[in-house]
């Protein structure tokens, strides 16, 4: 009688081919920062920096944005390519989308745009599936636009924001829910917005920012918590603030930021670190603040951006989520 299993097909090997081993941790690859404005040189970017994970060391990419721009918006579908949208240069506003494959960073340009030329809009992604813009202006928009990363086609939410309003912040808990917080509509805003990605439906988190909060940045630890960090809102500040998932409850950090600032922007290496680079205080900023997740403490990169910047935006590659 013949055996059931050649050793090659026997249960207990086959079974050890796919099963899970305990360590799906996300492979650190490395975050971008793109676009920008100095007010130094009167210069808008289209550069985009990219920090090597876990070196943090910078280099800088051959492929640069279509267009020069600032107040633009980046997420990405981290294993696959980063998405920047959006954004405003001295002649108007614009509704790119550029995307950076990962990992030969090579920027092609998406036939979908956003539904109206935006700039100050913010950007997060349930990485794998799809990616969305909200807010923005001008004219002020509540509008959520949403990238499926499948084919890269754009539709609109029926869901909107609590508010028509510019410069949000945006984070995601991939999987689970996209937040979008703070803002400017004829007052300062505290609310953060939640996006549930099962049904794409909004609602309003019972926990606010520590103040009505506009030009921070945003990042986050997936599936573990997110951060808006810096501000202008009622005075440039350092702080920075958690929203825990899944409770959604909010809470500030010990750790703050280098320096109070305002215009920076954040990106993450799920599950380790968080970066907040650039900005402006009482000068424009090229520092990288480093938020390690573990303990919640604060360092600085010695690698900085390559021109000081603010009002640019950021994603990263952690690899498949």
């Amino acid at each position: 009688m013949p055996r059931p299993f050649s050793p090659r097909t026997r249960v207990s090997t086959y079974l050890s081919a796919w099963m899970p081993t305990g360590d799906e941790t996300p492979q650190s690859v490395a975050g971008y920062f793109a676009g920008g404005y100095s007010t130094a040189s009167s210069t808008y970017f289209s550069r985009i920096d990219k920090i090597a994970f876990p070196a943090d060391t910078k280099s800088t990419l051959s492929a640069n944005l279509s267009n020069a721009v600032q107040h633009n918006a980046g997420m990405a579908n981290s294993g696959t390519a980063g998405y920047v949208g959006g954004g405003i240069d001295g002649g108007g506003r614009f509704s790119t989308i550029d995307k950076i494959a990962f990992p030969a960073d090579t920027k092609s340009t998406l036939s979908a745009t956003l539904t109206s030329a935006l700039s100050y809009l913010g950007a997060m992604a349930n990485s794998g599936t799809a990616g969305y813009f909200a807010g923005g202006g001008n004219p002020f928009t509540s509008g959520i636009d949403k990238i499926t990363f499948s084919a890269d086609s754009k539709s609109t939410l029926s869901a909107t924001l609590t508010n028509a309003r510019v410069y949000v912040a945006a984070m995601a808990n991939s999987g689970v829910a996209g937040y979008v917080g703070g803002g400017y509509d004829v007052a300062l805003i505290s609310g953060i917005d939640k996006i549930t990605f099962s049904a794409d439906t909004k609602s309003t988190l019972s926990a606010t920012l520590s103040i009505g909060s506009y030009f921070q940045g945003a990042l986050a630890n997936s599936g573990t918590a997110g951060y808006f960090g810096g501000n202008l809102g009622g005075g440039i500040t350092s702080t920075i603030d958690k929203i825990t998932f899944p409770a959604d409850t909010k809470s500030t950090l010990s750790a703050t930021l280098s320096t109070a600032r305002y215009g920076l922007a954040g990106m993450a290496d799920t599950p380790l670190a968080g970066y907040f680079g650039g900005g402006f205080d009482t000068a424009l900023l090229s520092a990288i603040d480093k938020l390690t997740f573990s303990g919640e403490t604060r360092s600085t990169l010695s690698a900085t951006l390559t021109t000081a910047v603010y009002t640019h935006t950021a994603f990263a590659d952690s690899g498949p989520l």
